[in-house]
């Protein structure tokens, strides 16, 4: 046995390097000419060039030559990784100490254990200076590979091989020895542990930076956000009270035009009444007059004689003095038309600008609906192929063969005395989803014309033998439509939402622990619940229930977001 393994300076890092890769020798092969590569280097250079020549002396070879790894190198490469792991310390007695809270103690001392001063990789054993002699003089302990004192030597060691692990395979991300390299990883993309720390940190590093950045991000638009709600709100308040300001003015003045326009009216036809009084007054004494006036001429004319007739004809009384009734008119129904005319215009031109304030409200309420399918698409971006797993479905309900439907099959009790699935339910009429979460997702369900149903999700262990009590507790979060109200499953009587959805879309956060179910068609909210405690995976809950409120043997359905 050499003696190098005692001193690292013979060797150097340099020599282990492929002329091609510059990184450590994996799978080392040595050429005809004595040049040695990587075998994964050399086939690769090989492959890419017409003709067959080593990579350094240019000399070339007529046939392929059939490389075998190079046990020696590969060995002396081994040692030499052990040797850098005791020579860096990279077990070191100050990193235990930090690891464990205090020194290694000798697994030999059988009394007062005594602190270690070296572990042995073969052994798996760490010693003190008394227990360590026989490494020191025994031929084959000799042979074996001391380290500073460590806890942990089993990590390192491979369990098949017990050979250090020294490289890593970045396909099947596991940690190799060499004998695992070239037996069991051949052709995979394998380094040093070394080069993939380096890469590995290095992406760690690009990670947090990246990771950084987006926090910097959001927390610009959380600080812009919570700016702009603060002036905003400002800004509603302002808005409100000018706005009610001006409006309730506007109603005075309106109030007080009516006044006036009432008083107005009232003088008027008051004065027209008065004149028209006046008119008739005299009329009704002219119509007397020429009553009186009639009645003489009536007598004369009942004169037969016509001798006393003409003789009283110059007596004829006189026509009664009256007024030309051309020169008077009353045609007040005329200015009154004219007034409500020129009113209906003012009120029309009023309930234009009423009209359009009224549209302006609504433009502004609408922009709400735009906010809720914001926040909707949103939610939908999370979107997870569900199918429901038949193994946890009630012996009553009906699943189709794609996974994606589940109704209610009115069958018999017989199933009572069947042999039962653990994982199905045998009093509520429901099914799970075959994958369960534990991050941000969302699914939607039709549910059409049903006049009954129950959605939500439900933990990894949730009831499913008997009834299931509904309280806060019971590990299912749901929503339950019964004709038309909405109520928690674990809140009984208590509507949450009234009317009826024909698609239901749900959204669970499960690190902020919240849980919502929107009216995908409405955009709108139907229920959430916060602040809840997961501890488990959550699986997406169907209960299609009975006929209890109707007839109710349409499926429940998981649909593709925007598009059914």
């Amino acid at each position: 046995m050499w003696k190098m393994a005692s001193n690292t300076s013979l060797l150097s890092e340099e020599q282990f390097l492929c002329p091609i890769c510059l990184d450590m020798f994996t799978r080392p092969v040595s050429t005809p000419c004595g040049h040695n590569f990587c075998m994964s280097c050399i086939t690769s250079y090989w492959n890419d060039t017409p003709v067959c020549q080593c990579p350094l002396c240019k000399e070339t070879f007529e046939k392929r030559p059939d490389l075998k790894v190079n046990t020696f190198i590969s060995e002396l490469e081994s040692q030499f990784m052990l040797l850098q792991v005791s020579d860096a310390n990279i077990w070191s007695t100050e990193q235990q100490h930090a690891n464990s809270g205090g020194a290694v103690l000798c697994d030999i001392c059988t009394d007062t254990q005594q602190e270690a001063v070296k572990s042995c990789l073969e052994c798996l054993t760490s010693y003190c200076d008394v227990h360590l002699e026989p490494h020191h003089r025994a031929a084959g302990l000799k042979r074996h590979t001391l380290v500073n004192p460590s806890t942990s030597l089993e990590d390192r060691i491979c369990k098949q091989h017990n050979r250090l692990l020294m490289l890593f395979c970045r396909k099947d991300k596991v940690l190799l020895c060499d004998v695992c390299a070239s037996s069991q990883h051949v052709n995979h993309n394998v380094v040093t542990v070394q080069q993939a720390y380096k890469d590995m940190k290095d992406m760690l590093k690009d990670t947090e930076a990246k990771v950084q950045s987006l926090i910097q991000e959001r927390q610009q638009k959380v600080q812009a956000m919570r700016k702009s709600v603060k002036q905003s709100k400002k800004q509603t308040k302002d808005v409100i009270e000018n706005t009610v300001q001006n409006l309730t003015a506007l109603v005075c003045e309106i109030q007080k035009s009516q006044t006036e326009m009432v008083k107005v009216m009232e003088e008027k036809q008051k004065a027209a009444e008065v004149q028209a009084d006046g008119f008739i007054s005299s009329i009704e004494q002219e119509i007397t007059e020429l009553q009186r006036t009639m009645m003489k001429l009536s007598e004369l004319k009942q004169t037969k004689d016509q001798l006393c007739f003409l003789q009283n004809v110059p007596d004829l009384p006189p026509l009664p003095q009256t007024v030309d009734l051309s020169t008077i008119s009353f045609n007040r129904h005329l200015e009154i038309q004219h007034i409500q005319k020129s009113l209906s215009s003012s009120v029309s031109q009023l309930r234009t600008l009423l009209n359009k304030m009224e549209t302006e409200i609504s433009q502004f309420s609408d922009s709400t609906d735009v906010s809720n399918r914001a926040t909707l698409r949103y939610m939908q971006a999370y979107e997870v192929n569900i199918l429901l797993d038949s193994d946890t479905a009630h012996p009553l309900l009906i699943l189709s063969d794609d996974g994606k439907k589940v109704r209610y099959g009115m069958g018999s009790g017989l199933w009572v005395n069947q042999n039962l699935n653990p994982n199905m339910f045998t009093e509520h009429l429901a099914v799970l989803g075959q994958i369960g979460f534990s991050s941000k997702f969302y699914f939607e369900v039709f549910v059409g014309p049903k006049t009954e149903w129950c959605l939500g999700v439900a933990k990894a262990s949730v009831q499913r033998r008997g009834a299931l009590v509904r309280s806060p507790d019971c590990g299912l979060w749901a929503i339950w439509f019964l004709g038309d109200r909405f109520e928690t499953f674990s809140s009984p009587d208590v509507p949450v939402h009234l009317g009826k959805v024909e698609r239901v879309g749900v959204f669970v956060d499960y690190n902020q622990g919240q849980i919502s179910f929107y009216d995908v068609q409405a955009a709108t909210l139907i229920y959430s619940f916060t602040d809840c405690f997961f501890d488990e995976k959550l699986y997406p809950y169907f209960n299609p229930c009975d006929n209890e409120y109707g007839s109710n043997l349409d499926p429940m359905v998981i649909v593709p977001v925007n598009r059914f």
